[in-house]
């Protein structure tokens, strides 16, 4: 069949979890023998390579807006899937999915899937939550069929959409773990002797919260935040300015490859101090990684079953500096994470979750 994707920046290498989440899926996809076209946001692919991994890419202009590039780019893409004469238009994200009802007036099969509410995120206005819960519940009501990527999000789904729908989680890829550590020489950092946060810098993401516990710490340890801000905000200013104003805190930017491979080998602890997520892949890296982990105690979290001290309050910076102050005392070499692996392989291997994806697309060719 011919799968035509939308709703995300494009592959390979782009930022974010939705990016993520296409660059593992879909060429496993490809494998399976499906032709893959994906959609990218032009502004955010370097290379312009037209295929990458089996996948066939089309970079089409966008508005580089926070506003306006999903939803534009989005009903772009929906028609050139209808003039490539795609089978499946398979759409990721509450925002794009205000194009769904256009896509099957054309007469387009559609897969939506559902990465958590975006309209939750305190970036937006009221406005943009308004239009994003729209988004949401035009694609629900219009789509073939609905993929969530974890079961908090499937709660959020009414009853009547219910039976087109398919929880399939987020994966990840288990590594190989780096033994070099020029790039943390590079960026002052000893192995064993840092917090580790990765995400972009915006609000949701709670880095605010955890820097100022991280300021309160008497132990010597530094702290790494790997992430920038795609859109630039006064958010992500005042951030930078705070990074800036402290020593023993580090800013990357976006790491991909070895250098990211690096930071997370070496860490002493993750941090996620998320006020929203749908299923954090960056989490689950984390934890492939063998690290120890300490996150806010949201309901994508929660879903993962950690230890009781692996949690702390969502919001409360003195929970979060009393569990980073309790973690960073214990022992820094990797924890015995045996049933979380097993987890992790049982519930979040990308293969199984390009099969599962591929039978949603067999389904929706079916109706």
């Amino acid at each position: 069949m011919k799968i035509f994707v939308t709703g995300t920046r494009g592959i390979p290498e782009i930022p974010g979890g939705v990016e993520k989440h296409c660059q593992e899926l879909y060429p496993l996809i490809s494998d399976f023998g499906h032709t893959v076209i994906l959609a990218t946001r032009a502004s955010y692919s370097s290379t312009r390579q037209k295929r990458w991994r089996g996948v066939h890419l089309y970079h089409l202009w966008a508005p580089k807006n926070k506003y306006l590039e999903a939803i534009v780019h989005t009903f772009v893409a929906v028609f050139l899937a209808r003039i490539l004469n795609s089978d499946i238009i398979h759409i990721h994200a509450v925002g794009p999915g205000l194009a769904v009802p256009l896509a099957r007036l054309l007469g387009l099969k559609v897969v939506f899937t559902n990465h958590g509410p975006d309209y939750k995120r305190q970036k937006w206005n009221r406005l943009a939550k308004w239009i994003l819960q729209l988004g949401e519940w035009l694609a629900n009501s219009f789509s073939n069929q609905i993929i969530v990527i974890s079961s908090s999000i499937a709660e959020g789904v009414l009853p009547r959409h219910r039976p087109k729908l398919t929880v399939i989680h987020n994966g990840v890829t288990f590594p190989g773990i780096s033994r070099k550590s020029d790039y943390l020489e590079k960026i002052g950092v000893r192995p064993l002797q840092y917090i580790l946060a990765v995400g972009r810098l915006v609000p949701e993401k709670g880095l605010h919260d955890l820097i100022a516990a991280f300021r309160e710490l008497e132990l010597q340890c530094k702290l790494v935040l790997v992430g920038d801000a795609d859109h630039e905000s006064d958010y992500s200013r005042k951030l930078k300015q705070s990074i800036s104003e402290n020593d023993n805190i580090v800013q990357t930017g976006y790491l991909k490859g070895e250098r990211l491979n690096q930071v997370y080998s070496h860490a002493r602890l993750f941090v996620l101090p998320s006020y929203h997520e749908g299923l954090p892949i960056s989490l689950l890296e984390a934890l492939s990684y063998g690290i120890n982990v300490l996150v806010s105690d949201i309901p994508a979290n929660l879903e993962l079953n950690l230890l009781p001290q692996q949690y702390f309050q969502c919001g409360n910076v003195l929970h979060l500096k009393e569990r980073l102050s309790t973690a960073l005392k214990s022992n820094p070499d990797p924890i015995d994470q045996a049933d979380i692996k097993k987890t992790l392989i049982a519930n979040h291997d990308w293969p199984g979750i390009a099969t599962q994806t591929a039978s949603v697309f067999e389904k929706t060719l079916q109706l």
